[in-house]
């Protein structure tokens, strides 16, 4: 870890760490200086309170001060005994003498305060936790054992985590920071400790692959220290959230809120990013500083997802060639639950339960940084899963219309709607309670229209039975024209009978005449492309005229309505003709 403020100075102003802060200050540019004091304004609170250590306590009692441990010594603590103690190691009685202004290694007096600076503290091991995973994910552990991760698998240091194509793992760390591995990455636990006695944590992440990002925990107060470690560069913070990640071109840093000091392991700490910058560290060297995209927006109507697979469409943002969306069961991005890219900036997703979700959207630019992340809240409300609509579409040429769809196993019953627009804002049609899977109704005049249909079920909970409606299906089109109707027939006492109809450019018409009103006993059956048929005189009775026609797009309507006529009796020549008179045909008269 490589610290971004001045080193505390601990009791003393003319101590050695003094010297080292004023030296940083007079190499430091004016811009330099004001960010290290940005970032550093915690450790100017750890220097103040660093004054008010007491300078006698019981002896044998512990505090911490500033991050560090204070100690009241006992009769017979040495420099070297305290070492021992509290660092594991008897060398660092120097390092702890120099803190304290003791030359002489045997010369505490009891209950004396002596500082153990935190970066000398012995270490202990801090396991990680599974805090929220989605999809396969495995961890190798040091002894080289693979397993498939679980929500609150707990992971010791040395454990590689592999992410696949769909795997999403969030890890808290002891002193809550989170860190998120998103698909297709891999990152050993290189170091997870604490330091014995302050807890002070000491965090280093290798990525090896992919993607891995981080929300740390303030670690001013404590000390603690965090890294990010890559092949060819190092960031390392002590509160913030930021992303590293692999790409072609090198090591991509993003810093989302606080600062970030990154470098190659030759050259640590060459640049401080504060938020909303990035840059790439590459084997040419590190990157100057470069503006991260803005927060992409999305297009209105995202907020209700009726499908189990999610769609979602983002407004283009300025210099953005690529755009990431993740699925997320929390406002922080910390449980992903399905990830998408598009360079179209059109995303759709596997399916998703029910419930309500965060879209988290990033922009991507030439140099492959992602940009500040935008999150919309989201509901999915997929189930029951609405019927497939059969019928009505495109139009009809019938009074009455009949609606169908396909049956639901379990449905309760169906709700239906018809509107004159897609919004369906202006309802023409509701009817809920529908026990079948269609709907007859004769209440719709000519025009335009849309439809659609929705599954009701009835399920079981812990109060009692509850009436669930799912989805909608997608909006119908449709379009109401006038039925196919025939003109009324004269019979004129001719051998040849004229029927005519209303018709439109293009289309062709299918002309049957029965003596029965069910059409069973067919008399005539013609297809005919004008609206004119003619047909021979039948025997005198009545009969049934219908007509079906097929418009120019070869949509076929239904048939007209049966309309009733009559054939009368009438005298005829010897040659067959109808006997005429000045009025017209001679036909008997019936008493």
């Amino acid at each position: 870890m490589y610290p971004l403020t001045p080193t505390s100075p601990g009791l003393k102003h003319t101590g050695p760490h003094s010297f080292r802060f004023l030296a940083i200050f007079h190499k430091l540019n004016l811009i330099s200086l004001c960010i290290i004091l940005c970032l550093g304004l915690g450790a100017f609170n750890s220097f103040s309170h660093a004054q008010t250590v007491k300078s006698k306590g019981k002896p044998g009692s512990t505090e911490i001060v500033a991050g560090d441990l204070v100690y009241y010594a006992q009769e017979r603590d040495t420099l070297m005994s305290l070492a021992k103690q509290f660092t594991d190691k008897t060398a660092h009685w120097e390092a702890i003498g120099k803190r304290n202004n003791i030359s002489n290694e045997r010369a505490i007096p009891i209950g004396s305060a002596v500082i153990i600076p935190a970066e000398l503290l012995t270490e202990e091991p801090a396991p990680a936790r599974v805090a929220a995973l989605a999809g396969t994910v495995s961890v190798i552990a040091k002894n080289g054992k693979e397993e498939v991760l679980a929500v609150g698998s707990i992971l010791a240091e040395g454990s590689q985590i592999n992410t696949g194509k769909n795997g999403f793992v969030t890890l808290a760390l002891v002193d809550e920071s989170r860190v998120s591995i998103p698909s297709n990455s891999q990152a050993l636990l290189a170091k997870i400790r604490v330091t014995k006695f302050t807890k002070s944590p000491r965090t280093e992440i290798k990525l090896l692959d992919g993607r891995v990002e981080s929300q740390v925990s303030k670690l001013e107060a404590n000390k603690g220290r965090f890294e990010v470690r890559s092949k060819l560069a190092i960031a390392g913070v002590r509160g913030t959230h930021f992303r590293v990640g692999v790409n072609e071109t090198g090591i991509a840093n993003e810093v989302l809120e606080g600062g970030v000091a990154v470098g190659q392991v030759e050259k640590p700490n060459a640049l401080v990013l504060p938020a909303g910058q990035g840059n790439i560290v590459s084997s040419s060297g590190v990157g100057q500083p470069i503006k991260l995209l803005a927060p992409p927006r999305l297009v209105d109507g995202y907020q209700l997802q009726a499908q189990v697979r999610p769609e979602f469409k983002v407004e283009a943002v300025e210099n953005g060639v690529d755009y990431r969306a993740q699925i997320t069961r929390d406002a922080q991005a910390l449980d992903v639950v399905a990830e998408s890219m598009a360079q179209n900036q059109q995303f759709q997703f596997p399916e998703i339960a029910d419930g309500q979700y965060f879209l988290r959207v990033t922009a991507i630019d030439t140099h492959r940084l992602e940009g500040m992340p935008s999150i919309f809240p989201f509901k999915v409300k997929a189930t029951p899963a609405p019927p497939f609509p059969l019928a009505p579409k495109h139009k009809i040429r019938i009074k009455t219309v009949e609606f169908k769809w396909t049956s639901i196993p379990n449905a309760r019953s169906y709700h239906l709607q018809v509107a004159k627009d897609a919004a369906f804002q202006q309802l023409v049609l509701d009817q809920d309670q529908i026990a079948t899977n269609n709907w007859k109704t004769d209440a719709i005049s000519l025009g335009d229209y849309y439809w659609r249909v929705a599954t009701v079920m009835e399920n079981e909970s812990p109060s009692g039975k509850q009436v669930d409606q799912g989805p909608y299906s997608g909006p119908q089109s449709f379009r109401v024209l006038a039925g196919q109707t025939v003109h009324p027939f004269v019979d004129k006492g001719s051998n040849t009978l004229e029927f005519t109809w209303p018709s439109e450019s293009g289309q062709r018409f299918l002309v049957q005449v029965a003596s029965d009103v069910e059409f069973k006993k067919i008399l005539f059956n013609q297809e005919v492309n004008q609206a004119k048929a003619l047909m021979p005189r039948p025997e005198s009775g009545f009969y049934y005229i219908r007509v079906r026609a097929t418009d120019a797009d070869r949509f076929i309507g239904a048939f007209s309505e049966p309309q009733k006529f009559e054939i009368g009796l009438r005298w005829t020549t010897g040659t067959g003709d109808a006997l005429q008179s000045s009025s017209g045909s001679v036909t008997p008269s019936v008493k």
